[in-house]
């Protein structure tokens, strides 16, 4: 077996029964997404492969103990590939892209793949799988905390509203529809653009179904 194909399992070793959106079907469409966005910006195919693969094997531990998973699975990912006999030098280079792929961190890679890893796993918050795993992220914290008393602290204006359109829309607000001003790269933005049509779309119909206090971001 080789090297990606052991970190795939690996991978999904770790994310097996993640409750909320940050599974493997996540992680193989980010990958898909890095390698054709690699395609028109260029970067390392390699460290692109296993940046994607790993970039969320931290999030069940932020799960269960707080803290980022992007500094988990950073942590995870450097162990798994020294352990592999991946070279120091693609180790630093793929922890660097997981390290500062989060949406909420902040960050302005440096490194073209770190700008691409980033870029593909926002581009998976948007168009029809975005608005899906919006949904099944917002129903899985909202348990999360029913059953566990644990929350999110920063989605009390989201996931935890008594009206849980109300809180989709402005979950909208705060994110979806501010996306493209964020990306990086060309190739994305041209991505963005079109998945944002479907979003708007579904928006319109729900708030019109929902009643006149509906609104659209």
């Amino acid at each position: 077996m080789g090297l990606i194909e052991k970190t795939r399992e690996f991978a999904a070793s770790f994310l097996e029964g993640e409750p909320s959106s940050h599974d493997m079907s996540h992680v193989r469409r980010v990958e898909a997404l890095c390698l054709e966005i690699c395609e028109t910006e260029g970067g390392d195919p390699l460290i692109l492969h296993l940046a994607a693969l790993l970039h969320d094997v931290g999030v069940i531990r932020e799960h269960e103990e707080g803290g980022d998973h992007a500094l988990y699975s950073a942590e995870i990912a450097s162990e798994f590939l020294g352990k592999a006999g991946v070279s120091p030098n693609v180790v630093e280079a793929v922890t660097y892209c997981i390290r500062t792929h989060r949406f909420s961190g902040g960050h302005m890679p440096e490194t073209v793949e770190a700008r691409i890893l980033q870029d593909a796993d926002r581009l998976d918050a948007l168009g029809a799988v975005g608005i899906f795993r919006a949904v099944l992220s917002m129903g899985a914290l909202r348990m999360l905390k029913h059953t566990t008393g644990i929350d999110k602290g920063e989605s009390k204006k989201t996931v935890y509203v008594e009206d849980p359109i109300e809180g989709f829309n402005e979950y909208m607000r705060y994110k979806p529809f501010t996306i493209p001003e964020k990306l990086n790269t060309g190739a994305a933005k041209e991505i963005a653009e079109e998945r944002l049509k479907v979003m708007r779309l579904y928006l319109e119909a729900l708030n019109r179904e929902a009643g006149p206090e509906g609104n659209i971001p």
